[in-house]
């Protein structure tokens, strides 16, 4: 039992990582990355380092899963939505996206300011921030780790599935392809329509400056499918390690509501996200604080399974 979980814990990482060379089924893949934590749970006994595994594990499934859908770009060009957050952020921002607003009162078109960077650095910290706080509650707290790691992990993998289920375009991509033309009163008429304002993608001027030769390789690593943007998870779960983060202490829950902030300001501002898709992963967090009692049944269900394969793997 044991030969045969480590079999399926090597192929929970080699199988995402050759898919495309060996066109290998999405299915497969997917089975291989749903397979790999409950490998290590088999194979080690539970302990907080386990736990961090387990976690780790959980991201690695995410990163590859949420690229799956972008492997057939024209089958998922297919099933782009574009327009809806347009017509919703219109709504938003009276007549006019956020995202343009922000960008026509603080950017200046042509050269990269301070204001561009520090936003860009607050983006790329979340790669990082929500996982720094889970470290932060087991090591300051480990009686918290497990359900707000369950619940990170639950944002990150219900956020996937809407990804699969409603490939949505970020402002960035439908300003680049020409469906966000925004005209308003205050830009003359005789602009022409390629020359009114859009949504820039700030981020990569900012990183192009800053990041010089390592940019190109560090993007394309970053960037595996550009069509998952609603909702967002970046705000959904610096929004959940927030939550989590005030439970654990006064201190470390200002940082963390201070950065989730800053971080939505930053997503729009740099044309990463409308802000329909921060009302969504909005949505999303408190869908799964609120159905965690619901789904207890089923982890519960599963944790039981572990617990018999765990110790028929112990027995020598």
């Amino acid at each position: 039992m044991r030969l045969g979980a480590g079999a399926v814990l090597a192929a929970s990482i080699v199988v995402p990582l050759v898919r495309r060379r060996r066109r290998i089924p999405a299915t497969v893949t997917m089975a291989s990355l749903v397979s790999g934590p409950l490998a290590v749970a088999v194979l080690r006994p539970r302990t907080r380092a386990r736990d961090v595994v387990l976690f780790a594990l959980q991201m690695w499934a995410f990163t590859m899963a949420h690229e799956l859908p972008y492997d057939d770009r024209e089958a998922l060009r297919r099933r782009l939505r574009i327009r809806y957050p347009i017509v919703a952020d219109r709504f938003l921002g009276l007549g006019e996206l956020p995202n343009v607003r922000l960008q026509r009162a603080l950017s200046a078109p042509g050269r990269v300011t301070v204001l561009d960077r520090v936003l860009s650095v607050v983006h790329w910290i979340w790669f990082m921030e929500p996982h720094a706080a889970l470290l932060f509650v087991q090591a300051r707290h480990p009686d918290r780790f497990p359900r707000a790691a369950r619940q990170i992990a639950a944002t990150y993998d219900l956020g996937c599935a809407i990804y699969f289920a409603i490939p949505t375009a970020p402002p960035w991509w439908s300003a680049e392809q020409g469906y966000i033309p925004e005209r308003v009163e205050r830009v003359p008429a005789q602009v022409a329509a390629a020359e009114a304002p859009q949504v820039r993608r700030i981020m990569v001027d900012a990183g192009e400056e800053l990041w010089r030769r390592a940019w190109s390789p560090l993007y394309d690593a970053f960037n595996g499918n550009p069509w998952a943007a609603m909702p967002s998870l970046h705000f959904a779960t610096s929004l959940m390690a927030a939550i989590h983060l005030a439970e654990a202490g006064r201190a470390p829950g200002v940082v963390g509501w201070a950065y989730a902030g800053a971080l939505a300001f930053a997503l729009v501002y740099l044309g990463e996200h409308y802000v329909t898709d921060l009302a969504a992963g909005a949505a999303l967090v408190a869908l799964v604080r609120r159905g965690e009692p619901l789904a207890e049944p089923i982890v519960e269900a599963v944790n039981s399974v572990l617990r018999r394969l765990e110790r028929a793997a112990a027995v020598v």
